[in-house]
């Protein structure tokens, strides 16, 4: 699907945002790959007053697309990501390699390569690099908590061959919607996602592999501790991952991680799996509002130097 018809463009990008500048398919290794493009989305500032000064630097929302880590692009997401920097924040929206050509590891690498452009050329962008909030939805979420994990942890950075980029205290807060976080779900009976499919992630695609093993490395939510920075999950009761995203908030809970939740019942039809892609329904247009209050609190403004 990272080649897109023209309805599926169309989809969730009617009406765009007009008070956003758009700076599209930006190459973040320099290998030309579709895989490898990013687009920043900057509010425009309104007219400056008489004698102000210069403008602040903004909190920067750096996202990932879902896509079952198979397929997905960032241009669906492209109206999703002008609602929050409409808002306020610099946004940065990533493309990655994808399964089953690439796995785990490639795609993790693509999201450090990603924040390393992200710390050497978002403040050209009036973007703050220490002030930064990662998020995603489905497979996207969970590349985002993979890499902020891997920023406390040198074991599962080193499992996947990372360095990291961005100091801890840089990442701020981490936004997850409808996000595969614990991957212990996939082991039970009748579950949407086979054990085949796991494999498609793993090296060789898990040959000689123990599965429980390898979907530690997977799941976020083993790699969490009372360092990890503040979390927003939204979810529902009809999103496939209700269960893994509940878990992963109790899990937070448990070692005193700050986590804030939307989590919607069945009654609400409108909150499928990814449903905060789509800007028109009532239930998106909350998350953010939601999602904007997060970045208020987690990555505020620093104090003037007086």
């Amino acid at each position: 699907m990272s080649q897109l018809e023209p309805g599926e463009r169309r989809r969730f990008n009617i009406d765009p945002i007009e008070n956003v500048d758009y700076h599209l398919d930006l190459d973040y290794v320099g290998d030309g790959i579709r895989g490898h493009r990013l687009d920043v989305l900057v509010p425009r500032p309104p007219a400056p007053a008489l004698h102000s000064s210069a403008p602040a630097s903004l909190p920067v929302y750096v996202y990932f697309h879902g896509g079952g880590w198979t397929s997905g692009d960032k241009q669906p997401l492209t109206k999703y990501c002008a609602s929050q920097a409409q808002a306020g924040m610099v946004v940065v929206n990533v493309n990655y390699r994808m399964a089953t050509r690439f796995q785990m590891g490639h795609m993790l690498q693509d999201a450090t390569a990603a924040l390393l452009w992200v710390r050497e050329n978002i403040a050209g962008y009036g973007g703050d690099p220490e002030r930064i909030v990662l998020g995603g939805d489905s497979a996207g979420g969970q590349i985002a908590a993979l890499v902020a994990a891997a920023a406390f942890h040198p074991e599962l950075a080193e499992h996947y061959d990372l360095e990291p980029v961005l100091a801890p205290e840089a990442i701020r807060g981490l936004v997850q919607h409808c996000s595969a976080v614990d991957f212990s779900v996939v082991f039970e009976k009748g579950f949407i996602m086979s054990l085949d499919f796991v494999r498609i992630l793993l090296p060789g695609r898990g040959r000689g592999m123990s599965l429980p093993h390898a979907a530690r490395f997977l799941s976020p939510i083993e790699w969490l501790g009372p360092d990890f920075p503040p979390v927003l999950v939204t979810t529902s009761e009809r999103d496939f991952f209700y269960g893994a995203n509940l878990n992963f908030v109790a899990e937070l809970r448990r070692h005193g991680v700050q986590v804030d939740t939307l989590i919607y019942d069945r009654a609400r039809r409108n909150t499928e799996h990814t449903w905060q892609q789509n800007y028109r329904y009532p239930e998106s247009q909350e998350v953010y509002g939601r999602l904007q209050e997060f970045v208020r609190q987690v990555a505020p403004a620093p104090h003037p130097v007086v």
